[in-house]
């Protein structure tokens, strides 16, 4: 399980080191190209938008083709959209060859969530996504870091260069580590009425759709830090691009360190319950940072530790939920995650460009937007959860 969790978590780490390797860069971007904060901002909106999309599109290629041949497709138009930022010559083309890689980096994420349904199901399957999370918690704690050595050493544009050339690894990667684990026989043909089919058995089921716009909306939380953050953490505490980087890292290390007992916890106590009381500290975290950002208590040190405690329990509900919006469904596994994946990433890209315009380099709308994202999340678990909808109770 090891040696999969290694690879796997590898080949994700493409899409969230084009994130996060690029967050200090945000502000010399917006001064180099011209454009806005909000301009600036939308070119994370633009890769996760993408990102959301083209995840319906790579599930079904993955269900015909196996897992390996549109993975490789994806990681090829990542590398294009990569090299296309090199060369931007302004804050709208930036945007479109953000939105290209976006395209290409989906790939990288639905696909291996549909590996691991391959392979495991449960409990099992929580352990080995919380290891591929654990692999990819290196990107929040190292791709800042290494986006401000590179900024430092040779500017912003050299970034994509980098990202252009992990594109190239993860392709060989998979090429030559990662085994083909859907067989022929049991590939789906894609056409629209099985397409149909599985998507009306998709929607139609409570627990599916609870589990993802649940982890939609926690998910959208980081996106909201994402596009905000250094914003606030240069412009309104004076951090220095190196100084930062260890502040978000900070802030991620709550998420991936609490990821990690999400099975065990999930084998003891059930998924279900986990979810649940996962969500209810994640609200009661982000209210209580919200009220006391609102009431003048802004210290840099408390966003930090509570943002820790709020993403903390945010890593026991995002891979859980995961898991239980695939579990029943692993005859149209591809399906379901790129399904899944696209609800989830155009919530979160849809969230942030709804609240993008009250961003300021004040903490204040930050924080009180991931307290919505919160509110959110709380509320679509007690509409969704139900006797009926057992793996995920009522709080």
């Amino acid at each position: 399980m090891f040696r999969t969790a290694l690879i796997l978590g590898l080949l994700c780490c493409v899409g969230p080191f084009s994130i996060d390797m690029y967050l200090p860069a945000m502000p010399a971007v917006g001064r180099t190209l011209g454009g806005t904060v909000a301009a600036t901002q939308m070119t994370i909106t633009a890769y996760f938008i993408a990102f959301g999309l083209a995840q319906i599109v790579y599930g079904p290629l993955a269900d015909k083709y196996g897992r390996k041949p549109p993975l490789i497709a994806g990681l090829v138009l990542f590398i294009a959209g990569s090299a296309g930022c090199v060369i931007a010559p302004d804050i709208s083309t930036f945007i479109a060859f953000r939105f290209l890689q976006g395209l290409g980096g989906a790939a990288a994420m639905v696909i291996p969530r549909a590996i691991i349904r391959d392979q495991y199901t449960g409990p099992a399957a929580t352990r080995l996504m919380a290891m591929v999370m654990l692999v990819i918690s290196v990107s929040p704690m190292l791709a800042p870091l290494a986006g401000s050595g590179v900024i430092a050493l040779s500017g912003w544009r050299t970034i994509f260069v980098v990202l252009a050339l992990a594109g190239v690894a993860s392709i060989l990667v998979t090429i030559f580590l990662q085994p083909e684990t859907l067989a022929r026989e049991h590939r789906v043909p894609i056409d629209m009425k099985n397409l149909w089919a599985g998507t009306k058995v998709l929607v139609s089921d409570r627990v599916f759709m609870g589990a993802t716009f649940v982890g939609a909306f926690g998910f959208s939380s980081f996106l909201v830090f994402l596009a905000s953050a250094s914003f606030v953490y240069t412009g309104y505490y004076g951090l220095s691009s190196v100084e930062f980087s260890l502040a978000f890292a900070a802030n991620a290390l709550g998420f991936f360190s609490a990821s990690q007992f999400a099975g065990p916890l999930g084998e003891r106590i059930g998924m279900g319950t986990m979810i649940a009381r996962g969500v209810t500290g994640f609200l009661v975290m982000s209210l209580l940072l919200a009220a006391l950002v609102g009431a003048g208590f802004d210290s840099l040190y408390l966003i930090i530790a509570c943002l820790f405690l709020a993403n903390a329990c945010l890593g026991l509900v995002i891979p859980t939920s995961m898991v239980v919006a695939l579990d029943d469904h692993g005859e149209i596994a591809g399906l379901a995650s790129s399904l899944g994946g696209m609800l989830q990433m155009l919530v979160g890209g849809l969230m942030t460009a709804v609240v993008a315009p009250f961003f300021s380099v004040s903490p204040l709308p930050m924080v009180v937007a991931i307290a919505l994202c919160a509110v959110l999340t709380f509320i679509v678990l007690r509409l969704t959860a139900s006797a009926s909808a057992r793996k995920i109770p009522v709080v």
